[in-house]
């Protein structure tokens, strides 16, 4: 990498931190001035009424970041992704005010997902022998790629519960994309990855305020998880390189994938399990998260339980990357499903405890 090249980034990081830290105080403030505010409820964490449409900074950062990397964008991908992103932007924005109904919002979700699989950049044609299969028709490939992107979205739209999670989640997963992309040269998703870098910690600095506290609502979190979907489509294409280009075995590839979006994956799985096991819809809300597990159960503050759950992606992201070169994939399958398993009777154990401590207050307050 050239001076010149570094400085770019640089700028570009700057730049994007600088407008969102600007503009998440007038978001703010017209919030307040319009009372347009998330009120608490029996299963909100904050107790009084905050803004919750910083992901209205997000998407403006994006569309102006759009202007600097154009030259970089040798696919034209900017062109392919503006439809889907701007979608999602309208329909989080229309839930934050009004809300929608789940399938409403699967819908739109669905609109996005065709937009951006309409371009064979964006559909997974082939899977290069993992798990014994190689290419697959247009049709399932069409099928697989909008099952992941929703899956991706809905993932990460249903993490943002907590104060910084979301935030440092998607931190974590921009970087290990960063890293991944600038290494097979992919200039302009890595440029994306340094301006969401830029944004996001700008917006920490407000979510984790006490004073200036704001939310990045649905319309924050389902472009990100959005954003986040097109990067791990094209994370899945380092599997068409070159071997020798690769530090892994490429058909590990979709195992780093796993271990990139371990949190929102493996969080929305038990969740919807959980939901359905006692007969309630997967969408429907509770405090059954991981997040929720942590502050309910273990006591933890909000950052304590966001920055333990990034610590914990963070390892699991070095450990599947370091086996993921030295082993094959069903080595691979075998460590990844111990971990899933270890993983839910922890938090099995601890649900269960919360319950038991339940019973104890009411039996107290009877008495």
């Amino acid at each position: 990498m050239t001076y010149q090249e570094l400085f770019y980034y640089i700028g570009l990081f700057a730049g994007s931190f600088t407008l969102t830290y600007l503009l998440v105080p007038k978001i703010s403030l017209v919030m307040n001035a319009k009372k347009i505010l998330d009120d608490p409820n029996d299963r909100s964490s904050h107790k009084k009424a905050v803004p919750n449409l910083g992901g209205i900074a997000f998407y403006i950062v994006l569309m102006l970041s759009f202007f600097f990397v154009d030259k970089q964008d040798q696919y034209n991908t900017i062109i392919t992704i503006l439809p889907g992103i701007t979608i999602l932007f309208i329909l989080g924005l229309k839930d934050d005010l009004v809300a929608l109904s789940p399938k409403t919002k699967l819908g739109g979700q669905f609109l996005a997902a065709l937009f951006l699989v309409s371009q064979a950049q964006f559909k997974i044609y082939n899977f290069h022998g993992f798990l014994g299969v190689h290419e697959v028709p247009e049709i399932i490939a069409i099928i697989v790629s909008v099952f992941l992107v929703l899956a991706i979205i809905n993932a990460f739209n249903l993490i943002d519960g907590i104060d910084g999670l979301a935030s440092i989640v998607a931190l974590i997963i921009f970087g290990s994309f960063a890293a991944a992309f600038f290494y097979v040269g992919n200039a302009f998703l890595g440029s994306i990855c340094f301006v969401m870098w830029g944004s996001l910690i700008a917006f920490l600095r407000y979510n984790l305020s006490t004073e200036k506290k704001i939310f990045m609502g649905d319309t924050g979190s389902m472009m990100l998880g959005f954003v986040i979907a097109i990067m791990s489509i094209r994370f899945i294409d380092l599997m068409n390189y070159d071997t020798s280009s690769l530090i892994l075995r490429k058909y590990n590839v979709p195992y780093i994938l796993l271990s990139i979006l371990i949190v929102p994956f493996f969080d929305t799985l038990r969740v919807f399990v959980i939901r359905l096991m006692n007969k309630r819809g997967p969408f429907s809300p509770d405090r059954n998260h991981i997040h929720h597990l942590l502050i309910d159960f273990r006591a933890m503050s909000h950052v304590r339980a966001s920055i333990w759950i990034g610590l914990c992606n963070v390892l699991i992201i070095l450990l599947f990357t370091y086996f993921a070169t030295f082993f094959n994939q069903w080595f691979m399958f075998l460590g990844t499903s111990v971990l899933c398993v270890a993983a839910v009777v922890y938090f099995f154990l601890i649900n269960k405890n919360r319950e038991a401590m339940r019973v104890k207050v009411k039996m107290r307050k009877k008495s």
